[in-house]
């Protein structure tokens, strides 16, 4: 009787630990990319590193035309935005409110000539 016990709470252990991960591959295979037209954002600080902007604006993609989002994040200062710059993004289209900068383009690998 205890083995089974101690059998389903490490099921239930792995479980907890495992399923996370799998929901992440599945989110991102769900996502949608569109381009986000930024309207609004928080003036740009003189402290240097990530700091938390306020960006409001409409994206498009292939599900959604024009939603009107509005978030708090984080962001590297150097790379700031500003007002009018339109950014590639990806997106739940079950709720496009969940929404994120893309990821940049890995670069090609450099192949050396002969």
């Amino acid at each position: 009787m205890w083995e089974f016990a101690v059998l389903l709470l490490i099921i239930g252990a792995l479980v907890l630990v495992l399923r996370p991960r799998f929901m992440r591959r599945s989110l991102r295979a769900e996502m949608a990319q569109g381009t986000l037209l930024v309207t609004g954002v928080s003036p740009r600080p003189d402290a240097t590193g990530e700091q938390f902007v306020t960006i409001s604006g409409v994206i498009n993609g292939p599900t959604v035309n024009e939603h009107v989002i509005y978030q708090r994040m984080a962001v590297d200062v150097n790379s700031w935005p500003t007002t009018g710059q339109l950014m590639p993004v990806v997106y739940s289209p079950k709720n496009p409110d969940n929404w994120f900068f893309a990821p940049p383009d890995p670069q090609p690998p450099v192949v050396p000539g002969p």
